[in-house]
């Protein structure tokens, strides 16, 4: 069935957890590991993915860590999902065509193109902040 990576696991609690920290408080990955349970190793890889895509902003020094780039609002669990795994697809053929032997007779390509899309949409109208208020319910 359908299973999110644990990179965009990992990503996804990572800037969940620096929203609920608020826009000016500076997070080490040592912290979030510690408090969310995860690998810090792993945490950081998945840290520097949403580094390269502005989604947060990585502070040195000392009292170094990161932060979120902008406010919780303006950040897609899209963005968040294209940061850490890059275009999505469900299905092989939605990516290339030619990797699949039964492309030209699939009765399923549309259905499951269709999911993808639907899929793609929940995520990009999903806000982090949104994201936060359904946790706090």
């Amino acid at each position: 069935m359908l299973q999110v990576s644990r990179k965009f696991e990992y990503g996804l609690h990572a800037v969940t957890y620096l929203a609920t920290k608020g826009i000016d408080r500076v997070v080490t990955v040592k912290e979030m590991a510690e408090e969310i349970g995860f690998s810090q190793e792993f945490l950081s890889k998945a840290m520097q993915s949403l580094k390269r895509s502005a989604i947060v902003i990585s502070v040195q020094g000392v009292k170094g860590g990161y932060i979120l780039a902008r406010p919780a609002a303006e950040i897609t669990v899209a963005e968040i999902a294209l940061a850490i795994e890059g275009k999505p697809h469900l299905v092989r053929c939605g990516l290339k065509p030619e990797n699949c032997e039964i492309f030209s007779a699939c009765n399923h390509r549309g259905y499951l193109n269709n999911l993808q899309l639907k899929i793609q949409n929940l995520l990009a109208a999903t806000t982090l902040e949104s994201l936060l208020q359904q946790i706090a319910r």
